[in-house]
């Protein structure tokens, strides 16, 4: 009972420091905070009684995980030495595809059925969220198709919202996996935690978001754009096909050029601290500082510290690397910590994703935007970083 009240504190914790560290706490709009809360615990609660809750996440993500297969096939006729290998590197798996995504979900804008299906399910999920249509869209957009191909499909609804929504959609999209990567996590960690774990960070970006930098929008602004929006003649289809390509292709390399930048300089930031002190590096610091954290999630001290040395691990380098350290040694665990512990981990908030959606923005929109954004990365982190700790913490409270 001790441990489940302190879990529960701690979710009404990390809810208080994303008030705290709120750019405009006037703007917050607590009933949709409330609404979303409480659906974020019925999802909890939920997918860790219900075995049926789980099986509709991994149905969903299933086909999503066959769009992306398709996308190897493409790949691999032209390299097929980067994909018929018993493990891809990160810019065939991860970025490649969006050369098969971006094209897709262009030419289902270009026939009006994206903005249709967006407008329709925008209005039904902001009717229970409160939120605006496209931000609910789009945060069930990012939860199977990964942070930066939901962005780049978004291209044209981006180009015309204003920055401080931009920088909204920044913000949720620390926390987002991609659907082709959910079946490699349910083989390395409990399947069941992992699935629960989806939908809750896709609805805690909401809350979180809405906390740290809420956004007031007026109806007007409130629309879902269209190819020409009644401004310009249409585009013809192939011409419109091949800019969507080569768009595609630019993002790719911008998105890595980012990435290796942004590893590179934590990897030198170790060095650097490394050479002050041996035991200093980016993952011990980050893992004593994330220490009362994880107490918060309802663990002993001893199962604290192994959580927070994962947890400083995961945000330096990726989650991949905690399943592996931890995948033949979690059975030690209690069931507690094995739930808050996979739960944590299963997202994107990392440095490395920081360099990501960066590089995305800066393919796709305006100076103005990419300035705003750049200028509010320790948000972003915090965004990724509260959105795992309330994800983990709703779940706890269901996992023992």
């Amino acid at each position: 009972m001790f441990f489940f009240l302190i879990n529960l504190l701690g979710v009404v914790l990390f809810l208080a420091v994303g008030v705290l560290a709120s750019k405009r706490r006037r703007d917050i709009q607590w009933r949709s905070v409330g609404a979303l809360l409480a659906i974020n615990v019925f999802v909890a609660w939920f997918l860790t009684t219900f075995p049926i809750g789980r099986d509709i996440v991994l149905a969903a993500a299933a086909g999503f995980t066959a769009l992306v297969s398709v996308a190897y096939e493409g790949i691999a006729f032209a390299f097929p030495d980067w994909v018929h290998v018993p493990q891809m590197n990160f810019f065939t798996s991860a970025l490649l595809p969006i050369l098969l995504v971006v094209p897709m979900f262009d030419i289902l804008t270009y026939i009006g059925l994206l903005p249709f299906v967006i407008k329709w399910i925008g209005k039904v999920l902001a009717f229970l969220t409160r939120e605006p249509k496209f931000e609910s869209f789009f945060a069930i957009e990012m939860m199977f198709l990964g942070n930066t191909e939901a962005l780049a499909v978004s291209t044209l609804q981006l180009k015309r919202m204003k920055a401080d929504r931009c920088l909204t959609l920044a913000m949720m999209s620390m926390s987002c996996v991609t659907a082709a990567l959910i079946g490699v996590y349910t083989k390395m960690m409990p399947a069941e935690f992992i699935l629960t774990a989806v939908p809750l960070n896709v609805i805690n970006a909401l809350i979180v978001t809405n906390l740290l930098h809420p956004v007031r929008i007026s109806e007007e602004e409130d629309v879902i754009a269209t190819i020409n929006d009644g401004e310009r003649e249409r585009e013809p289809f192939f011409s419109f096909l091949g800019t969507s390509i080569l768009g595609a292709g630019r993002l790719v390399l911008i998105i890595c050029a980012n990435v290796i930048a942004f590893v590179a300089l934590a990897k030198l930031i170790d060095v650097l601290l490394m050479a002050v002190h041996p035991i200093l590096s980016l993952e011990n610091i980050l893992g004593c500082i994330m220490f009362p954290f994880a107490w918060l999630l309802g663990l002993d001290t001893a199962e604290a510290f192994a959580l927070a040395q994962y947890m400083g691990t995961k945000l330096v380098t990726n989650e991949f690397v905690v399943m592996l350290n931890v995948q033949d040694t979690l059975a030690n665990y209690s069931r507690h910590m094995q739930g808050v512990l996979t739960v944590f981990i299963t997202s994107f908030a990392n440095f490395s994703t920081v360099g990501m959606i960066i590089g995305c923005f800066r393919g796709l929109v305006d100076e103005n935007k990419n300035n705003l954004i750049s200028r509010n990365v320790g948000y972003m982190l915090l965004s990724g970083i509260l959105v795992s700790l309330l994800s983990a913490g709703i779940a706890g409270l269901f996992i023992w």
